[in-house]
């Protein structure tokens, strides 16, 4: 195998990140970790879970416009969306391993029902979902067959119940939350955490798959989906105002923009958001000959993934520090892990496409 400079990059973000996950196994999260009883979700959490299931959010979406309301023209990276979201769910649910206290546990949910608990909807909407993701990816898998061919005569009601159970997920952990009202900051903390989360969710998935589109033509060696990709930055333009609009709308009718004008740490990492996901993507949107550019519409997916990255962590961390009293900064073990698992998501989709048919005008199902 030919040694290349990513190639080794790889290796030295897997033998780290293999380092801190035997730290975090055999010495336990206080040696892997900067967590603690006032704080105990960080960035395994904030950026794994909460960061790494929005930008899934591609593939319910493309799925669902594709084989629910018949968009075919978006057939072509319908696919790759798919691939992207199941992969990121199975790394999802390896990252958990992690942050769980008792990782040797996460099957208890399955029998150990508590429908009260909002934990307990989110568990098991990754493990339908990734179930419902294994079908849908299964034909492709297959190719041909007896299995594949039962799969493809359900294959509509198979993607309309993954909808509705993405739809469900990313929702609840928006709702997660709700159950803090006295921890998480004013500037975060809202009623409408369930629908601002989906609805982001959407945004953030619809720039991730214009990120990923470009990235893949250019080092996967495939057309660039131009029409397309307009397309769905034309998409990701409504989307957009949709979510600010219910945004600052919130934000004035509950009074909690009188804190992002107090100034603070907490304000300040509010504008940060709100530049990157409201006023430079929208702005640049807006005008013509950025939208209907395929390099800088793929700059401003950058923008607006890293303003809904950034939102997720405000949510997750930013706001809950001021009511735990602590200020929290990920040991670099935590980011190693992190990076170690994204570094696993872009491999895995590599072997995908160069095993798969992926990229491919062929239908998924009769």
């Amino acid at each position: 195998m030919k040694i290349t400079f990513w190639r080794v990059v790889f290796a030295i973000i897997v033998a780290v990140g293999a380092y801190s996950a035997y730290l975090r196994f055999f010495h336990g999260l206080g040696a892997a970790t900067n967590l603690s009883d006032q704080f105990p979700w960080g960035i395994w959490i904030g950026f794994d879970a909460l960061c790494g299931i929005m930008l899934t959010a591609g593939g319910f979406t493309l799925m669902g416009a594709v084989h629910v309301f018949n968009i075919k023209e978006w057939r072509a990276i319908a696919r790759p969306a798919l691939v992207t979201a199941f992969l990121g769910y199975l790394l999802e649910a390896f990252a958990l391993m992690f942050d769980l206290g008792k990782p040797w546990n996460i099957w208890h949910p399955l029998i150990m029902w508590n429908p009260r608990s909002v934990m307990f909807l989110v568990g098991w909407c990754v493990m339908l979902y990734l179930g419902i993701m294994a079908l849908e990816f299964a034909p492709v898998v297959l190719k041909g067959g007896l299995i594949a061919g039962l799969l493809k005569l359900v294959y509509t009601p198979i993607v309309i119940t993954g909808v509705v159970v993405a739809v469900v997920h990313q929702s609840a952990l928006g709702s997660l939350y709700l159950i803090v009202p006295g921890k998480l900051h004013p500037l975060w903390y809202t009623p409408l955490l369930p629908v601002l989360f989906f609805v982001s969710a959407i945004a953030a998935g619809l720039a991730m798959t214009i990120f990923e589109s470009s990235m893949s033509s250019r080092h996967f060696n495939h057309a660039l989906e131009k029409p397309l990709l307009l397309a769905i930055g034309r998409v990701l333009l409504i989307v957009l105002l949709v979510y600010n609009i219910l945004r600052v709308h919130d934000l004035f009718h509950t009074g909690a923009i009188r804190y992002a004008l107090r100034g603070g740490y907490e304000a300040n990492m509010f504008w940060i958001e709100i530049v990157l996901t409201l006023v430079a993507p929208i702005a640049l949107l807006l005008i013509p000959r950025i939208r209907e550019n395929p390099i800088r519409l793929y700059v401003v997916s950058i923008i607006t993934v890293l303003g809904f990255v950034v939102n997720r962590l405000n949510v997750a961390v930013t706001g809950m520090e001021a009511a735990s009293g602590v200020r929290y900064v990920p040991k670099w073990s935590e980011i190693s892990v992190t990076m170690m698992m994204v570094a696993f998501g872009i491999f895995w989709f590599a072997i995908a496409v160069r095993y798969l048919p992926i990229f491919t005008h062929e239908p998924e199902a009769a």
